[in-house]
């Protein structure tokens, strides 16, 4: 991999400087007045959001002076290697494991741990199709469905009008890898012989698909994710599969298996161990709940907000969640700055 180091400078833009200097010591650290802990904003909902609130959390309550630098994602990383970024809030190893191995080899990069998790892929149905919504007066349709491999039995609730001999699966949008995988999983599970594929032409047209079908009362069969605002807005049931299975996890055997659960990591310079042992054993405890972020980028959707901006909105709503990263005096200085 080639390391253009002079095209750095370019690439980082300030996006934030969170308040100057703090008078005192860190609690359980160093001279928090004369650091400054450094992270990257690679941009996306999930991985801003992490950075700022956990920027504020440093600054207000540890006392370290605190900037928010935007870079892409590989670039975020290799600027820990520099020295010019302490940490990254959200790394997928599935995704960056080349640049990440890369960093570790260094001894300058160190994966703190987990942020969240896990990441979820899989195929889900409305949850009252199983078990009915009385609420709305929809029956159970398919009560006894709990696999994939139930679905034969039920191609006719999603039958596909331009093909009445089938049902329709809906499956992510294209580019995405998880077309071509969705794909071979249908000849895994014999259901390419019972479901046409969809693939609707972007995620908002894959969101939409569901939404609609859900609001009516009606079936709907596809692939999505978590985190995500509208698994927090529906409520779906996912299918089980065979367990994630590395030997299964290629083309050859069509991917017959669960999709592997991911665990975005936090990453940080070694150095920041030394500099900040407090803050680095905050980044340690970190752990938000995916149902927290789906939350999140719900009131992100509805209220027109970025994900910069919102950091009152979590600290306020999940006081129990953050508080237990941190000291009772550490928690007392955020509500104070809150």
């Amino acid at each position: 991999m080639k390391k253009p180091h002079y095209l750095l400078a370019a690439v980082l833009l300030t996006a934030a400087v969170l308040a100057g200097s703090v008078a005192g010591c860190a609690p359980g650290g160093g001279d928090a007045s004369n650091e400054t802990i450094t992270f990257t904003d690679p941009g996306w909902d999930t991985a801003t959001f992490m950075a700022y609130f956990e920027a504020f959390i440093i600054e207000h309550g540890y006392g370290y002076n605190v900037e928010i630098e935007s870079t892409t994602n590989v670039v975020g990383l290799k600027c820990i290697e520099l020295g010019e970024i302490d940490v990254h809030p959200e790394v997928a190893p599935m995704s960056l494991q080349e640049p990440l191995d890369a960093l570790v080899e260094t001894g300058r990069g160190v994966v703190i741990g987990p942020c969240y998790g896990p990441q979820v892929q899989g195929w889900y149905v409305p949850t009252f199709m199983i078990e009915g919504d009385a609420s709305r007066g929809i029956e159970p349709m398919t009560p006894d469905l709990e696999s994939v491999f139930d679905m034969p039995e039920y191609w006719q609730l999603f039958r596909d009008p331009a093909d009445p001999e089938k049902g329709v699966f809906y499956s992510c949008i294209p580019g995405w890898q998880c077309q071509e995988t969705n794909a071979h999983k249908m000849i895994a599970y014999g259901l390419d012989e019972y479901y046409n594929i969809v693939t609707p032409g972007s995620d908002i047209a894959l969101a939409t698909s569901m939404i609609a079908a859900i609001e009516k009362g009606e079936p709907w069969f596809g692939y999505y994710w978590e985190p995500t605002w509208v698994l927090a807005q529906v409520d779906v049931t996912r299918l089980e599969e065979p367990p994630y299975d590395e030997d299964l996890w290629n083309p050859e055997n069509h991917y017959a298996c669960a999709y592997p659960d991911e665990y975005p990591v936090i990453v940080g310079a070694a150095s920041l161990q030394e500099r900040a042992p407090d803050v680095w054993e905050f980044l340690e405890r970190v752990d938000v709940p995916v149902e927290v972020l789906n939350t999140m980028l719900l009131y992100l959707q509805e209220s027109g907000n970025q994900s910069s901006e919102i950091t009152d909105w979590f600290l306020t709503r999940y006081e129990d969640v953050w508080t237990e990263w941190v000291s009772d005096e550490v928690a007392d200085n955020v509500r104070a700055a809150m």
